[in-house]
């Protein structure tokens, strides 16, 4: 069936989708969540404990030339981490502890995170050396052109292929693969370098559509 939609449609009907998933993983976490706030956990603890476990996963793939057991522990732990990041919105939203220092340190960690998993790969030589190179940029790049537009007024969200989210469990899935098949990591780092980019060219010409109407 032809697609007729508009492309500022499309980008409404994304975010609506998106939206419409985070409210439901909120639902079923925050029962989870919310009594952490009563342990004196903050929501600033837990977006530093998810890049500390980031770190952890990176270690994880510098071993995997020596054991190759060590991927399967990347996997878990990366979707800990990943779940951990996640988590940390939920608990200052339910908690009434949202900050803009904690979206602020949120946003910086998250690099701190994909740099450090995308080094601790490269490291190991898991990846081809540009490809790694590539995503690792790519993954900054389309952070920073979020915020860049948004800045200028021009809302960035649902905007893009390849979101942060979708890129982890991508990377997450590849890497437990690469446990039977050796090459999935390498083919997994190359298809994210080229999806990331495609998304920052999608983000720019989004930019550069709202801006012109404006």
């Amino acid at each position: 069936m032809q697609d007729n939609l508009k492309p500022s449609t499309r980008a409404v009907l994304a975010v609506l989708v998106s939206s419409k998933l985070k409210k439901q993983f909120e639902a079923m976490v925050t029962g989870i969540v919310k009594p952490l706030g009563r342990l004196g956990i903050s929501p600033n603890h837990l977006t530093i404990l998810g890049m500390v476990l980031a770190g952890v996963t990176a270690y994880m793939y510098t071993k995997v030339p020596g054991n190759r057991d060590h991927l399967l522990y990347a996997a878990g732990m990366f979707i800990v981490s990943g779940f951990i990041d996640a988590i940390d919105g939920v608990l200052a939203r339910s908690t009434g502890k949202v900050t803009r220092f904690g979206g602020f340190l949120d946003s910086v960690a998250d690099r701190y995170s994909d740099a450090i998993v995308y080094s601790g790969i490269i490291a190991a030589g898991l990846c081809n050396l540009w490809a790694g190179l590539l995503a690792l940029f790519g993954s900054m790049l389309v952070s920073y052109a979020r915020a860049r537009a948004e800045m200028e007024g021009v809302n960035m969200a649902g905007i893009g292929l390849a979101e942060r989210a979708e890129r982890m469990i991508f990377l997450a899935l590849c890497t437990a693969i690469a446990y039977w098949y050796p090459e999935a990591l390498n083919y997994g780092i190359t298809i994210l370098a080229a999806l990331a980019h495609f998304t920052v060219l999608q983000r720019s010409l989004h930019f550069k559509k709202e801006i012109e109407r404006n």
